[in-house]
Parts: C-alpha cells; sequence; structure tokens
C-alpha cells in the first residue's frame, strides 16, 4: 500500500505529490516547495547569506526596556559581563594582564621596527587599542597589539615607495592612513556581514605565506643580529643575503655574541614552554628580562666597545593625537588605501582565527561580525592617536589564556602597565641594544613555520599543498603582497575548477539494500543488470553544465562498452542521481532537456532521482519535466530502479 503526502502538483506528467501504488513496487512522487513569492524568497536568502546566526533572536517577544539593554549588550559586551564582575575575576585578570604586558612591551618595540616605524609607534599601539578592544570585543582571551604578519606587510609595502629614512614624516603619515583605511574596511565588513571574503585566505594559503614571512623577517633580523649599518631595504630572499655578505666588514663581533647568545636564551625558553605547558610564564618573562639585561649589560661596557647599536632617545608621555596627519588625497592615497587592505585582511584572519581557537577551548561563542567591527573602530581610533594596524596577537593570546584571563580586564591591565611605562620609564630603553629586538622578532617569528600543517596538506590534498609552496616561495622570491596574490589566484582557481570541473560518478547496489554507492569505493557495490546510475556532487550551472553533458555520455559510452566486453545485458536507463545538486539554473535546465532528447534517440530511458526543493522548483516552472512523463521522476534511486525494473517483467 503507497503512503500519501499530500501537496501540490509535481513534475511534468501532472500526478500528485503522493503515493502511486503498483503491483509490487511502492513508489513516493517528489513534492514540490511550498509556494513562495519572489519577495518571501530572495528575504529568505539574503536572511541565510547574511544572518545565518539570525542575530537578533533575543529581542522577540521582549518589552522595550529589555530590548534597549540586550541592544546594549550586543553593540558593548561589556555590558554583559560587566554587572557580574568580582574581585576574584579581578585578581585572575589582573596577574594575566601583567604577564602579557612583559611580553606585550618589547614586542611593541620591535614589531614597531619591524615596520620601519619608530619604536615608539609600537608602545602607543599597546595602548589605545587595547582599551577600545575591552569595551567592544567579544573574546575573553584576545591580547590585542601589533603583530609580526601585519607589521611586516605594512613596512614592505611603504618602504617599496617611500623611503622611511630619507621621508620619515610622510612614512609615518602612510602608516596612520593605511591604518585608517584598515579599520574602515574591517568594519564595513562587520557591520555589512562580509566576513566570508576574508575566506579568500585559505589554510593552505596562509600557511605558506607565513613561512615565506617568517623566513625573510628572520633574515632582515641579520642586521640587527649582525651590527650591520647599511643593509637593504628589499624584502627578497636574494638582496637581503647579498647585502649580508657583501658588507661582512660591518660585522660586529661583541653584537654578534651578544645577539646569538640572547637569541639561544630565548629560544630555549619558548621551548621548554612548549613542552610544558604550565611554565608558560618563563617565555612570557624572557623578553622583558632579555630586554632589560641587554640593556644593563650595554650600559656597563659601552666606553670600552662603541660598535653595538641601541634604540636611543624616546619621547614620554601619552599617544599624541593624530588625525590631523590623515591624508585623503595625493599621489600616495591608493598605496595607503590598498596597504590598509590588505593588512587589514590579514589582521582580521589571524585576529578572529585566535579569538575562536581560545573560545572553544573554554566553550563560549565569538561572534565573527561583532569582532571585525570592533577590531575596525579600534583601528580607526588607533590611526587618530598614533597607532598603526593591531589586532589579537596568538602569541599574547596564549600567555593571556594560560595567565588565566577571565575577562578583557587583562588588556586594560596591560594598557595600564604600557601607560606607566610610557610616562615613567622611557629614558631607560635608550640604551637597549637593536640586537635584543632582532632577537626577540626571530623568536616571535619562527612559530610562524607550520611544517606539520604543510607535511598535512601534502598528505591530504595536493592542490592546497602547491599554493602554500606558491605563496611561500612568492614571497621568498617576487614579494610580499606579489607571493600572497598568486596564493589567493590559485585558491580561487581551486574553487572555480571545483565548480567548472564536479565530480560525478557511477553507482552500484550494496546487495540486501536499498543503498547505491560509488563502485570504485564501495567493493561490495555491483552493478545493476541494464541500469547506469549516476550521480552529480554539484550545483549544475552555465559554468558547468557543458562539461557536465560531455561527462555524462562519456559514462554511456564507456559503459555500453564495458557491457559489450563483459557480454552483459544491454543498457537500457540512466538515472541520474541529483541528491546532491544543490542548486541549477536555466543552462543547467537545457543541459537536463538536451540529455533525455540525445539519451532518448539511442533507445535510452532517462530517469531523474530526488531533486532537492529548490531544483525541483526550477524544473517544474520550466516545463522541462513534462517529457518525462509519469515514470520520469522518482524520490530515490532505489524506488527508480524497482518500479522500472517491475514495469519491463510485465
Amino acid at each position: 500500500m503507497a503512503i500519501n503526502i499530500p501537496g501540490p502538483a509535481a513534475g511534468g506528467g501532472g500526478s500528485a505529490c503522493g503515493g502511486a501504488a503498483a503491483a509490487a513496487v511502492e513508489v513516493h512522487r517528489v513534492c514540490l516547495p511550498p509556494p513562495r513569492t519572489t519577495v518571501e524568497k530572495l528575504r529568505r536568502r539574503l536572511a541565510d547569506i547574511f544572518f545565518p546566526d539570525d542575530p537578533l533572536h533575543g529581542f522577540k517577544d521582549q518589552t522595550r526596556f529589555r530590548k534597549l539593554v540586550i541592544g546594549l549588550q550586543f553593540f558593548f559586551p561589556v555590558f554583559q559581563w560587566g554587572p557580574d564582575y568580582s574581585f576574584e575575576l579581578l585578581k585572575s585578570d589582573v596577574v594575566s594582564g601583567v604577564t602579557i604586558a612583559s611580553l606585550a612591551i618589547p614586542q611593541g618595540i620591535s614589531y614597531a621596527k619591524l615596520a620601519n616605524l619608530p619604536p615608539i609607534i609600537g608602545l602607543y599601539s599597546s595602548f589605545v587599542p587595547p582599551l577600545i578592544y575591552s569595551v567592544l570585543g567579544s573574546s575573553r582571551h584576545l591580547a590585542v597589539g601589533p603583530v609580526s604578519i601585519a607589521s611586516l606587510v605594512m613596512g614592505t609595502m611603504l618602504s617599496e615607495a617611500v623611503s622611511y629614512t630619507k621621508e620619515p614624516d610622510l612614512y609615518l603619515k602612510l602608516a596612520f592612513t593605511a591604518t585608517f583605511f584598515a579599520g574602515i574596511f574591517q568594519a564595513s565588513l562587520g557591520f555589512l556581514r562580509l566576513g566570508f571574503i576574508i575566506d579568500f585566505l585559505s589554510k593552505a594559503t596562509l600557511v605558506g605565506f607565513m613561512a615565506g614571512a617568517a623566513v625573510i623577517v628572520s633574515l632582515q633580523q641579520l642586521k640587527g643580529l649582525l651590527g650591520i649599518v647599511h643593509f637593504t631595504a628589499k624584502m627578497q630572499l636574494i638582496p637581503v643575503l647579498s647585502s649580508v655578505f657583501r658588507h661582512t666588514d660591518e660585522w660586529s663581533w661583541q653584537t654578534i655574541v651578544m645577539g646569538v647568545g640572547f637569541l639561544v636564551l630565548l629560544l630555549t625558553t619558548r621551548q621548554i614552554s612548549m613542552k610544558k605547558p604550565k611554565l608558560f610564564w618563563i617565555s612570557a618573562a624572557a623578553p622583558l628580562a632579555s630586554v632589560v639585561l641587554s640593556t644593563i649589560l650595554v650600559i656597563c661596557i659601552k666606553s670600552k666597545y662603541q660598535g653595538i647599536q641601541t634604540i636611543g632617545y624616546l619621547p614620554k608621555g601619552l599617544n599624541p593625537p593624530s588625525s590631523n596627519m590623515l591624508f585623503f588625497s595625493g599621489p600616495h592615497l591608493a598605496l595607503a588605501i590598498k596597504t590598509g587592505i590588505l593588512t587589514g585582511i590579514l589582521s582580521l584572519t589571524e585576529g578572529i582565527a585566535v579569538g575562536r581557537t581560545f573560545a572553544a577551548m573554554k566553550n563560549y561563542q565569538v561572534d565573527g561580525n561583532k569582532e571585525m567591527v570592533a577590531i575596525g573602530l579600534m583601528n580607526m581610533a588607533g590611526s587618530c592617536s598614533s597607532s598603526y594596524v593591531t589586532t589579537g596577537s596568538f602569541s599574547r593570546s596564549a600567555v593571556n589564556y594560560n595567565g588565566g584571563a577571565k575577562t578583557v580586564v587583562s588588556n586594560i591591565v596591560m594598557a595600564a602597565a604600557v601607560l606607566i611605562t610610557l610616562l615613567f620609564l622611557m629614558p631607560l630603553f635608550h640604551y637597549t641594544p637593536n640586537l635584543i629586538l632582532a632577537a626577540i622578532i626571530i623568536t616571535a617569528v619562527i612559530g610562524l613555520i607550520d611544517y606539520q600543517s604543510a607535511y598535512k596538506l601534502w598528505k591530504v590534498d595536493k592542490l592546497d599543498f602547491v599554493a602554500c609552496l606558491c605563496s611561500f616561495f612568492g614571497v621568498l622570491f617576487i614579494s610580499v603582497p606579489i607571493g600572497l596574490a598568486i596564493a589567493v589566484g590559485i585558491s580561487i582557481f581551486k574553487i572555480l575548477l571545483n565548480v567548472t570541473r564536479p565530480n560525478t560518478a557511477a553507482l552500484g547496489n550494496i546487495r540486501g539494500t536499498q543503498i547505491y554507492r560509488n563502485l570504485n569505493i564501495y567493493k561490495d557495490a555491483v552493478r545493476v543488470p541494464s541500469f547506469l546510475i549516476l550521480a552529480v556532487e554539484a550545483p549544475i550551472y552555465f559554468a558547468n553544465s557543458t562539461y557536465l553533458q560531455e561527462r555524462i555520455m562519456r559514462w554511456v559510452r564507456e559503459e555500453e562498452e564495458w557491457l559489450a566486453l563483459n557480454n552483459q545485458s544491454n543498457l537500457k536507463c540512466v538515472v541520474l542521481d541529483m541528491t546532491a545538486v544543490t542548486a541549477i539554473d536555466t543552462s543547467g535546465i537545457d543541459t537536463i532537456s538536451e540529455l533525455r532528447k540525445v539519451l532518448e534517440n539511442r533507445s535510452l530511458k532517462f530517469v531523474l532521482a530526488n531533486p532537492v526543493g529548490n531544483v525541483m522548483e526550477k524544473l517544474h516552472k520550466s516545463k522541462v519535466l513534462e517529457p518525462f512523463g509519469l515514470e520520469g521522476l522518482y524520490l530515490t534511486v532505489g524506488e527508480a530502479v524497482a518500479d522500472i525494473s517491475s514495469s519491463w517483467k510485465v
């Protein structure tokens, strides 16, 4: 007995959506989705694209006052956790905040040098941005400040057009303007809920890019470790190495001995903390301790050895306003916008990935779009207060997490520590040697070389591995932006390849079941006599419709040749399993119609199995189902095979 499922008419044959009983086979007809207007469909589709998490669900059935409170909590997460904040939480946040400050201060100075900016800018960037994020950010463990990758990209792109030694004021204006545009871009992505754009930076792309950048950054630090004065500003492998060996007369043995010694110390503390996470504080405190110790050593030996280069004078005081240094016209505006967008994407990718990593470890959620808005507004405010691009740093966030941070108050504590440094401790950095900054940068970026992920890419997906290599060698031998562009291009090519050349498979029946699976994968799946069952594992669009028609006809030809070679019964029916066809356009519909005509001319029956709702709706509206008749559309492959086989026996 058939099971009747009420619904509208389905298919060109005019049969109702319900059961159609045969003598021995039960067949369920395919239903159309409920009728909806074009406006309703568009609204539903836009909601799925831009609001997959339904951010306004909390406002339903609430009073006006409650909606106001929820709105404040939504835009300012501080109102969510603030009322329940306690002294116990404060103690944990103070400990973690002081700990990350010990790492943030030397890293801030070092990363500013990496971006070819005055060292003081790195400290400014570790003061204002964390305060902004503590009000707007939704991650409890993200520690905000300058990061190596964004610093490297900004320094590379800006220095290609403007010399930071000959035109320092213009270079600084470009850095602040690029930061402003980075903030606008990031906040716009969040407000417009376009975060999926940053997904074009795939994991494979980032693995190669970061490894290449880490190598280049480390080699650039040989200037500080060897004491070289005249060093290239280029960021390619060959110019950097040639600059190192062309200026051997400038090498300073005192600098080399001290620099290598501190580098070994920092790498050793890093290894200890990696092997024993409970000793995280060792690697966290090592950079600041190294700065203090190296400064004391330089003060003690400066009268005997004059060759060790130091940071020099750093001004005391709070961040000076820099809104007057932003410019929105002139020949370098395009460069500032381009640099801002690229550094904005990279910093967003790192910040959101880090935030979600630690949120998953503590079982809470981080809203990606809210994070984009928070990081964007943070950078916009930073550009007006002498700060450059900042985001969540993995190294500082890991220290923050291991230090027991409970809320973003740890960022406020860190900012307070930086404030004290800016107001009272700046003269102490006068004799800090450049070599210790180089050692700190090398120690930080060496962790970006993730060879295990590269090996995994090789094992799992060779095309991803190629994208990784292209990104790596592009950064090493061409330039940082072009290397990244090449890798993104390969990632997009991979997407286009998957769309234009989707997988198709011949299915067989697993004996004793109604299950049909790929014949090449499941060895216990067997061919069904007289049937060729094909599955298309992608939407059918204009970009792949011609390919699919040609590929399906090739399947038919190869199947007929195999049957003739093995003295099997002739092919009579082709079943197209559309379970994985999630969408179809007019070109795809024409392909279905054309396939039916071609196969009928070869005396082969062509039927469709399990088209999903929106695909079924388009097929029905296009009238393409009418020629298929009552026996051309089935709910499952099993029902198609059983029903057609029984009709042949009658």
